[in-house]
């Protein structure tokens, strides 16, 4: 028993030599912090959007709301909270202060504060109330108080400067220990400044101090990265929540076009979408994308809930791109999650659930091509199935490209592959290639690019087979892979496509094919004693069309809404401000082609805004809403602000809608406004008063809907 004893400790003792001996790899460039990696193992996490603004029906507050007007009388926290947790998030970021400038919590620099509310009877602290449920749920916590303030009197000037940091002190010294400290680029314009109602403009690369305001976050929350375009975590650069195929978590800050030097709190937020190899910062990408269309709440968006399928598109762009998930939630006027959104969320929780319940990669044999000093025990392919982000399969230093090959005993079927790097040692892999063995012999079935933090590779098809190869192409350094999965995505019934012609003829289609698809034309939910479609049907009026897939087991798919506005066939351009030598590309904004647009970009004279254009509808309407949008390549000309006019006779016009699209440059969709009350009218003017980005304005789609 001695002489085992003896024997088992000198192998002990021979590996631990072994170990010392070929050590691990070195680090590859920027690494990332401490906090930095746990905010990476987090994934996903909710933004969550709640202030007078959801009360006003608006995206972005203008600062001159009543307090009064918050009372959500059924306000729960843990009702939102939860849902968030069901949907599979580990964090909340509560909106603390958005732009309209007031304060969730009963703040000291600011009377416009919940405690002038009806809210708990002016005692509450709804900042408290998240954290609290956070806590309970076993949630992380974070924080957003916006830099822009469109009611505080002293915005624009430095004192403001002074209140917004001790905004940040309050909020940072409260409210327990935070994951994230938030902050976004939205600032400076036209606001109610203490009942002023004017534009105040800021250079936000230097009116913040961002180093000194940042160092409140390093110094009271230590353990907390901070997210802005230059922070900790960058933001991606778009708010589809999607990041590019080849995502770098390393980024090289550069200046924005006009400027001489990146600074902190700003930067090129395109160049930011893939990040850059070999930067000089580890600073991954958050990708950001609100459940509904905006990120406050509007009952007209009840229906346009993102489903399972847009969620784990985002999910499979955003997370397996080794980037952050953060889906911004709306609370109602009530405050709590809509039902809709409450379901979106525990569908899509239970299908990563069912996802990610079966590693088949821990069934199977892994032999690796090299491992690093053929030290199995702290080097080998053990490392790979073990759940632990840290352990990982690595090569020798001259060793910079390999394989490793999982085999079972029969065979399996599937469509993802997860990879993911040891990033504590870098990102280091440039190019991964992966082989099925299929009719006895090796077919290349998906590749990917930067790998790092981690890489799901979506396969377009199922594939079966007993054998999986995968293969490091290109590495500048030798490998450190933590981990590989190998996941069978749950089937679905593919999405029913719902479109409509510019004859007003709705067609719906499906792919690939479904045994059939049931529709309704009423707001109702498509069920089995629902009308089979057949044949495209004609849809002039507005109103919702809704489908769903059925297969032949009777199951079905998850609905599909599509909503119209009035059909517009007998539509007429009556006269624009400024019109292109093309006489028919002012028809663009109403041939129902999101694809095509209607600018005044070729404008000789330089006319100066607001310009518009008229429309003659054909015959006159009781209108409830119109909607306006945004072209899709580029900002040129996408209008800020607007004023919508209605006449009946093209003489005699009222204005029944002006105001701002909020946030229309990063989140360019469709922006319907719901008018206060519904008007007659045959003929509808649509004005810029100015755009985001040039001196003139653009249309993809103007459109109506009427009464029901």
């Amino acid at each position: 028993m001695k002489k085992q004893l003896v024997t088992i400790l000198g192998c002990f003792a021979f590996l631990s030599m072994t170990a010392q001996k070929i050590g691990p790899p070195a680090p590859y460039g920027a690494l990332p912090t401490e906090s930095q990696l746990n905010w990476q193992e987090l994934e996903q996490y909710v933004l969550v959007h709640f202030t007078p603004t959801t009360f006003q029906n608006k995206e972005w507050g203008y600062g001159d709301a009543d307090p009064k007007i918050f009372n959500p009388v059924k306000f729960d926290a843990s009702q939102i909270v939860n849902a968030a947790k069901d949907g599979g998030f580990k964090g909340v970021i509560f909106v603390a202060k958005h732009h309209d400038g007031f304060c969730l919590w009963p703040t000291k620099t600011t009377s416009y504060n919940i405690s002038k509310s009806p809210f708990r009877n002016g005692k509450g602290d709804m900042v408290k109330e998240f954290e609290v449920a956070a806590r309970k749920a076993g949630m992380k916590f974070g924080l957003y108080c916006s830099p822009w303030d469109r009611n505080n009197e002293d915005y624009g000037k430095p004192e403001y400067v002074e209140k917004y940091r001790n905004q940040l002190r309050e909020l940072y010294s409260n409210y327990g220990e935070l994951f994230i400290t938030w902050f976004d680029g939205a600032n400076g314009g036209d606001g109610y400044y203490g009942g002023k109602n004017e534009k105040r403009s800021i250079d936000r690369s230097t009116y913040y101090g961002w180093e000194k305001t940042w160092g409140i976050s390093r110094e009271l929350q230590p353990g907390a990265v901070i997210f802005a375009d230059n922070g900790d975590v960058r933001w991606v650069g778009n708010e589809r929540g999607f990041a590019n195929e080849t995502s770098w978590a390393t980024f090289t800050p550069e200046p924005i076009a006009g400027k001489t030097v990146a600074v902190p709190g700003e930067t090129d937020s395109e160049k930011a979408q893939g990040g850059t190899r070999n930067g000089k910062f580890w600073k991954p990408a958050e990708c950001d994308v609100p459940l509904r269309n905006g990120w406050f709440y509007h009952a007209n968006e009840d229906n346009q809930v993102k489903s399972v399928a847009e969620l784990f598109e985002i999910y499979c762009k955003s997370v397996g791109r080794g980037a952050g998930m953060d889906i911004g939630l709306a609370p109602n006027t009530e405050g709590v999650l809509h039902q809709n959104d409450v379901k979106a969320l525990k569908d899509f929780g239970d299908f990563l659930k069912k996802l990610f319940a079966d590693n088949l990669a821990q069934s199977a044999v892994i032999t690796a091509s090299e491992v690093r000093g053929e030290n199995q025990i702290f080097f080998g392919t053990k490392n790979l199935t073990d759940n632990d982000r840290y352990s990982y399969w690595a090569t020798s230093d001259e060793v910079k490209k390999a394989s490793v090959t999982l085999e079972w005993d029969k065979e399996q079927t599937f469509n993802i592959i997860r990879l993911r790097e040891n990033i504590k040692l870098g990102q280091r892999i440039e190019k991964v290639e992966i082989e099925a063995f299929i009719n006895k012999n090796w077919k290349k079935v998906g590749e990917a690019t930067s790998i790092g933090a981690n890489r799901l590779v979506r396969l377009p098809n199922y594939i079966t087979t007993s054998k999986l190869r995968i293969l490091i192409k290109e590495s500048p350094v030798s490998i450190a892979l933590s981990d590989v999965g190998v996941f069978r995505e749950p089937e679905q019934l593919a999405l029913p496509k719902i479109k409509r012609d510019k004859d007003g003829n709705v067609s719906i289609t499906s792919e690939p094919t479904v045994n059939q698809i049931r529709y309704t034309i009423d707001g109702t939910e498509p069920t089995l004693q629902s009308p089979v479609y057949a044949s495209p049907f004609p849809f002039l009026s507005s109103g919702d069309v809704k489908a769903k897939s059925f297969g032949t087991d009777q199951k079905s798919s998850e609905t599909t809404t599509q909503s119209f506005n009035v059909c517009k066939k007998d539509w007429r351009i009556s006269t624009v401000t400024f019109e292109n030598e093309e006489k028919e590309k002012s028809m663009n904004a109403i041939d129902d082609n999101a694809e095509t647009f209607w600018s005044t970009a070729d404008n000789p004279s330089l006319m100066p805004l607001p310009q518009s254009i008229v429309i003659d509808m054909g015959s006159e309407m009781e209108i409830a809403s119109v909607s306006y949008l945004p072209r899709k390549n580029g900002t040129g000309g996408i209008v800020k602000n607007y004023q919508w006019e209605v006449s009946t006779d093209n003489r005699i016009w009222t204005t029944v809608a002006q105001g701002e699209f909020a946030n229309i440059k990063s989140n360019p969709v469709e922006q319907n406004i719901v008018l206060k009350t519904a008007a007659k009218a045959r003929y509808i003017k649509f004005s810029g008063k100015s755009s985001v980005e040039g001196n003139y304005i653009s249309a993809a789609e103007l459109g109506v809907k009427t009464i029901k």
